[in-house]
């Protein structure tokens, strides 16, 4: 996981604004990721398809929330087409 920013604790409602944000802005439109309040700060949990992806999500959920510590557990997965033939039993 990696630190983004931080700030003050988040509530509720910032935890679903920005999740609102992760589905509902045309530029991110991320269905998979998932936000979860902790303690101190939240964590975005899934996968996208690039790092550039992550990042841009990053980017855009750290400008619309500057004050508030997001914490990213955003994995990337595998887009290329297998390397090797899987043989079937």
């Amino acid at each position: 996981m990696t630190e983004q920013h931080g700030g003050t604790e988040p509530d509720e409602y910032v935890e679903a604004e920005i999740q609102r944000l992760l589905t509902e802005d045309p530029a991110i439109a991320e269905q998979g990721i998932t936000v979860v309040r902790l303690e101190r700060g939240l964590v975005l949990y899934g996968e996208v398809e690039s790092p550039h992806r992550r990042e841009e999500i990053l980017r855009r959920v750290a400008e619309r929330f500057p004050d508030v510590p997001i914490t990213s557990d955003i994995g990337v997965i595998r887009t290329q087409a297998p390397s090797q033939v899987e043989e079937l039993p």
